[in-house]
Order: C-alpha cells, then sequence, then structure tokens
C-alpha cells in the first residue's frame, strides 16, 4: 500500500509540475501591475505595490461563471480548494487541507467591503454564504497570512468580496434585471438600480432572490440578498454607507454512506435525514469615511453593525439536538497613511470590537442507539450560554522604496482579544434538571462563568524588485495566528472543564514572480508554513492546542492568448499537507501523515473562444487530486476530473448565456470522509446540469 502510494506521489508531482510548466489561470491581462486593488491596504492602491501572492477575480470572470455557490467563483484561485457540502453549505481550504470542525473557520478570514462577515472569536465554517457575491464587482483572495492588517483568523489567508459603488458606469443612472432558470426547480432573479451620481451623490439597490429545489431527495433552499447604499462627496470629505441583509433557509441533505456509493445514481438521490434544516439571517450596516488631508496624507475611518442568527439541526450527531446561535457587533477600522520621507510612505491603524454572542443546544427527543449513548445524551438544553467578546489592535505598515526597482515592505499588528463567558445553566456534566448521567457522566461538560485573554503579534517583512515595467520579483516573511474560537472554549464534553487553550500560530516563508505582457501573464509562487499549537479534540473529545503541522507547495496562475480570439487560462496547485507532532489515533502514528482531506495536486484550466466581439464561450477542465479521507492515511478518495461550458451572448442592453456544468455527466463526490462509526461517506456531486439565463441593462 505504501508503495503503491509512493509510486503516484511521484506521478502526481511530475504531473503537477508539468502542468506549471505549461499551463494558465485566474489572471486576466485586465489584472495587471496597474490595477487597483483594496484587499493589501486599507487604501486602494496599485496591484504591483504589495508582495502578497494576491489573486482578482474581475466582474467580466465572475459575470461569466455566475455562479450558484460561491466555490464556483473561487475555483479558479490557485491554493483554494472550498469543498461544497449541500445546499449553500461548505468547508474552507486556503492553502490548507479542507478544514472542518467548529473553530476550523478561523483559519481562513470572510470578508466583504474589507469588513469581516463574522466577529472575532464567533466564525461559522459557511459563512460566505451571507455575502452579496451575486453582486460582487470583484473578489479579491490573499493567499497566505495577512494578520498584520487583518489580525485573527487571516492565518491562511482572506477572501474579500468588494461590492459595486454607485455610478460606476460613468456616473450615469443605471438598471438591470437578469433571471436564471436550470434543472431541479433552480430560478434566480437578480434585480439593481442605480441612481448615478448626481452633485457627487447617489444611491444603489442589489437584490438577488434564489430557489433550489436540490438533486437529492427532501434538499433545497430560498435564499433572499439585498444591499442597499448611498455614496456621497462632502467637502474633500467620501462616504459609502451600506446595508446588507441575507436570510436563507434550507432544507439540508447529509452524507451517504458506503464505499464509492457516490457512483450509484439512486443513491447518490438519497437522503436519510430529511428533517435536517438550517435558518440562517444576516444583517451589516457599515460607513466608509475617506478623508484627503492638506498635507497629504488620507485618513479613513468605518465604523460598522452586524448581527447574525442561525438555527440548525445537528442531524450528524446522536440526538440531534438543535443548535441556535448568534451574534451582534459593533466595531471601527480606522487608518492613516502618510509620507514619513519622500521615499517613505507608514500607514498607521487602530481595529477595535465589541461583540454579545451566544448558544443554546437544545435536544427535543430521546437519543437512538446503545445504552451508552441513550444514558449520556439527555433529553434537554446541553448548552446555554453567553460571551461578550472585546478586542483591540493597534497596527502600522510601511514602505520603503529603495531605488526605483527595489521596495521594502515591513508591518506588525499587536491584537488583544478578551472573551467574558456566562453560563446560563447548570454547571457540570449533568442533565438540564440537574439529574446526573449515567456510565460515568453526561457527554456535555459546561464550565462554569470565567474570562480568557489572547494576546498577539503579527509581523511580516515583504520586498519586491522590478525587473522590468511589466515583471516583478517578490518575497514575503509573515506571521499569522487566530485565537480559539468560543465555541472552542466554552462548549466542553467529558471530563474536561477547562480548555487550555493556545492561539493557533503559523509562520510563512513565500517566493515569487509575476509578469504580465500584451498576451501572457502569469504569477508563480512557491511557499512553505508551520504551524503550531493546532486545535484538535483527541480521542477523549477533550480540546487540546499542541498540534503541529506543516504546508508547502508551488502555485501558478497564467493567462495566454495563443492566437486571435483564443486564450487559455488556467490555476494549478500542488501542496503537501503534513502532521508534524506525536498524535497517536487508534494506535497509528501521525506524525509524517498526510494531512485528510487535503488533495496534492488540483487545478481549473479554462480554453476560451471570442469568435466575435459580444460571444464568449469558455470550455472549464477542473482536476481535483486524490487525498487521504482519514489521519491515519488508510482510507482514501481517488479524486476527479470534470468538464463545464460556458457561453455568452451580449448585445447593447441584452446578455443571453448558457451553462453546462459536468457536461460528461461524471459521478463524482464533491467531498469524501471517513468515519470510524459509518465507513466511508460522501456529499455526492450533482449529474449534468443545465443553467439558461437572460438580463437586460437600461
Amino acid at each position: 500500500m505504501v508503495d503503491r502510494m509512493e509510486t503516484r506521489d511521484r506521478l502526481a508531482k511530475i504531473v503537477g509540475l508539468s502542468l506549471l510548466s505549461a499551463s494558465l489561470p485566474v489572471f486576466s491581462l485586465e489584472a495587471h501591475l496597474e490595477s487597483m486593488i483594496v484587499t493589501a491596504s486599507p487604501f486602494e492602491k496599485k496591484f504591483g505595490d504589495h508582495p502578497e501572492s494576491l489573486s482578482i477575480l474581475s466582474a467580466e470572470h465572475l459575470e461569466l461563471a455566475s455562479h450558484n455557490h460561491i466555490q464556483q467563483a473561487l475555483q479558479s484561485v490557485p491554493g483554494v480548494n472550498l469543498a461544497r457540502g449541500n445546499g449553500q453549505e461548505y468547508l474552507p481550504s486556503l492553502r490548507s487541507p479542507v478544514l472542518s470542525g467548529a473553530g476550523a473557520c478561523g483559519s481562513v478570514l470572510s470578508l466583504e467591503d474589507s469588513i469581516p462577515l463574522r466577529a472575532k472569536g464567533f466564525c461559522n465554517i459557511n459563512e460566505l454564504f451571507d455575502s452579496h457575491s451575486e453582486s460582487a464587482r470583484s473578489i479579491e483572495v490573499i493567499r497566505g497570512p495577512a494578520g498584520t492588517l487583518y489580525g485573527s483568523n487571516a492565518m491562511h489567508g482572506v477572501i474579500n468580496l468588494i461590492s459595486p459603488e454607485v455610478g460606476e458606469r460613468e456616473g450615469l443612472p443605471f438598471r438591470g434585471v437578469a433571471i436564471e432558470a436550470g434543472l431541479h426547480d433552480y430560478y434566480r432573479a437578480h434585480v439593481t438600480l442605480d441612481s448615478g451620481l448626481r452633485n457627487s451623490s447617489g444611491v444603489r439597490a442589489d437584490l438577488s432572490l434564489t430557489t433550489d429545489g436540490g438533486y437529492r431527495d427532501a434538499s433545497g433552499f430560498a435564499q433572499q440578498k439585498i444591499a442597499l447604499q448611498h455614496q456621497a462627496l462632502f467637502d474633500g470629505v467620501q462616504v459609502r454607507t451600506r446595508l446588507a441583509a441575507s436570510n436563507l433557509n434550507q432544507e439540508t441533505a447529509g452524507y451517504i454512506n458506503g464505499e464509492y456509493a457516490y457512483r450509484e445514481r439512486a443513491i447518490s438521490r438519497e437522503n436519510s435525514n430529511p428533517e435536517a434544516f438550517r435558518d440562517a439571517y444576516s444583517l451589516r450596516l457599515s460607513s466608509q469615511i475617506l478623508m484627503d488631508q492638506s498635507e497629504g496624507g488620507q485618513f479613513q475611518l468605518t465604523p460598522y453593525l452586524r448581527k447574525t442568527d442561525m438555527r440548525f439541526l445537528q442531524h450528524y450527531l446522536p440526538g440531534q439536538a438543535l443548535e441556535e446561535n448568534g451574534q451582534e457587533s459593533i466595531g471601527l477600522r480606522g487608518s492613516y497613511l502618510f509620507s514619513w520621507s519622500d521615499d517613505l510612505e507608514v500607514i498607521a491603524g487602530l481595529d477595535a470590537e465589541f461583540t454579545r454572542g451566544y448558544l443554546r443546544e437544545l435536544q427535543k427527543n430521546p437519543t437512538e442507539g446503545s445504552d451508552f449513548l441513550r444514558e449520556t445524551i439527555p433529553v434537554g438544553k446541553h448548552y446555554d450560554y453567553q460571551v461578550n467578546a472585546y478586542s483591540v489592535a493597534p497596527f502600522t505598515l510601511a514602505t520603503w522604496t529603495m531605488t526605483d526597482a527595489w521596495t521594502l515592505y515591513g508591518g506588525v499588528r499587536f491584537e488583544s482579544l478578551q472573551y467574558d463567558y456566562n453560563n446560563k445553566m447548570l454547571s457540570g456534566r449533568t442533565a438540564e434538571d440537574g439529574l446526573p448521567c449515567g456510565f460515568g457522566g453526561c457527554r456535555f461538560n459546561r464550565p462554569e462563568d470565567r474570562k480568557d485573554s489572547f494576546h498577539n503579534l503579527s509581523p511580516k517583512l515583504g520586498a519586491a524588485y522590478d525587473f522590468a515595467p511589466d515583471l516583478q520579483f517578490f518575497a514575503n516573511i509573515a506571521q499569522g495566528y487566530r485565537a480559539p474560537q468560543a465555541i472552542e472554549l466554552y462548549r466542553l464534553q467529558r471530563e474536561q472543564t477547562v480548555a487550555e487553550l493556545n492561539s493557533e500560530e503559523v509562520s510563512s516563508v513565500e517566493l515569487g514572480v509575476r509578469a504580465y505582457k500584451n498576451r501572457l501573464s502569469y504569477e508563480f509562487v512557491t511557499y512553505g508554513m508551520r504551524k503550531r499549537n493546532v486545535i484538535f479534540r483527541d480521542t477523549e473529545y477533550f480540546n487540546q492546542s499542541n498540534g503541529k503541522t506543516s504546508h508547502r507547495g508551488v502555485e501558478l496562475a497564467l493567462g495566454y492568448a495563443f492566437a486571435q480570439n483564443w486564450r487559455l487560462e488556467t490555476s494549478t496547485s500542488y501542496a503537501e499537507h503534513r502532521y508534524r507532532d506525536n498524535r497517536e489515533l487508534q494506535g497509528v502514528l501521525l506524525n509524517g501523515n498526510f494531512v485528510d482531506s487535503a488533495p496534492r495536486a488540483f487545478g481549473s484550466y479554462r480554453l476560451q473562444w471570442l469568435p466575435r466581439q459580444e460571444i464568449t464561450t469558455e470550455l472549464d477542465w477542473l482536476h481535483q487530486g486524490r487525498y487521504y479521507t482519514d489521519p491515519q492515511n488508510q482510507h482514501e478518495y481517488s479524486g476527479h476530473n470534470l468538464l463545464n461550458f460556458r457561453s455568452q451572448w451580449k448585445t447593447d442592453r441584452w446578455t443571453l448565456s448558457a451553462r453546462v456544468l459536468n457536461l460528461t455527466n461524471k459521478a463524482y463526490a464533491e467531498r469524501a470522509d471517513y468515519s470510524g462509526f459509518t465507513g466511508d461517506r460522501y456529499f455526492p456531486g450533482e449529474p449534468r446540469s443545465i443553467y439558461l439565463s437572460a438580463s437586460s441593462e437600461w
């Protein structure tokens, strides 16, 4: 088994490197070094002014992709490998394995207009479904630690959705309507109203309505999103205020069980949990205030409010308890840009946030199964607590232009985060009424009221060298972190009464080169990362933070216009993610093993043909390499290859589009996993699906 796996590893490396040397990806020619970005700095700056590995999905790319799940848009970014669940659910992956577990979402920071979708310490594994990605002007992705600017959770990287502004079409009024239909009763409508800019002010509204009957039995969802914004300029002060709300009602289908079950069409449609559901609501209000100073500096202040509530059935656990959680937060991001000298630019800033979060878990029906499960998982409330969180983080970033070719970057952030936990039930391992459970006690353990504090530094040092105006080398050394999430600290089990957790930390080194020429654009990056204090749940159901992992890989994003009206793009990644500590699982030492749910090779390869100026067609090949489905590396998923086809016809006022996903009707798994209780299990991929859309603008 080991020899066969090692041989396949070598073959995967050879294939991956050959693809890297001859293929292409997400960077289109429009995303050249002069492109303006906002994710790598509090202030809008040129793409080439930052040493980070940064990907930009343009409005044109997003319009052609017309994603009905955020995974479909992000799969064209190297290093990003989101694992789609059912409905709008997913598991994140950015220069990392596919992350699972209550607090794993804290490893990748999700933003909208540079404001986190969830508060520090209260992330959700599916939180990108709150964003209004359907109307995004662009998506910017930092691959690798970005803690100096964004702090906790920006450990493996940042995904920032940039919303459209008022009067983007040369300040003129704009109205747009789009409708789309697909198989399994899928329908989507989008409406845009933009007043344009009159006397330097205007308003805009974007509304998206989606309903999906679901490919699988008793599945599907309905989702509504709206974004309202006002933009104005007052005496040199630019103010952009945005209100966004979303609502999701989803009937959820769980795993299908059995080796290769996803290959059987009848089984892949089954849903053994028709009672499962997820309801999620979110509201965000922010106001970005940008002021130019008389001495040449810029001051930016962004206050924001945020509220989320969610209910879902834990259909994947014995007892199927109902979880309710939510948060209300208020925050402020402030930064000041000034020139220390002619060749030294400095940004100094301060972020502050207060959050009140809650979690309740209630089981209504008796647990089914063995005597042990019935005794230790009682009916009634398991948890009911509130956590107040306070965070403050000063930071500074400096850019030193040494010569016309050399630029150095450096910065540091200090962040202090404090939790104030209030248990609203009886403490300990009893049932809700105080009665003890059999077999040594209940599974659920509620800590006494307590306070926990975490203090972290995130330094960064980078350099860029311009060989030519369209060719740049860059290097980056950074450290990222994530504080333990509230759910990891206070949702304890069995004998653990206190979770003595430390912040996860990652150290990263990367080297890269990027070029944007007339017909060829590329970015090639190699990186290595080490993580410490990795939080995991051990075989005793204790939350521990003494894990270590290593991550190293290469990424290529490349686009090549090889003939008139023909273009090839690709994003390719090869990475190895391994355990680097002495943990044992069922008698197997994990040190040196590949982390489960971590394919080494994956990528997206797109061939575009423009037979006429108004017509675009694209053939998209998605490659997912094999990966282990358990930490012991004893079970695996063999991977898959998919073909998608997209076509778009645009006139002055109308756009007609067609998409065929999984063109060859391949049987595959969106996610494969292995459980000691059920064995191999999968989220099956959908068979061939056709979507037709029409939109009009005036």
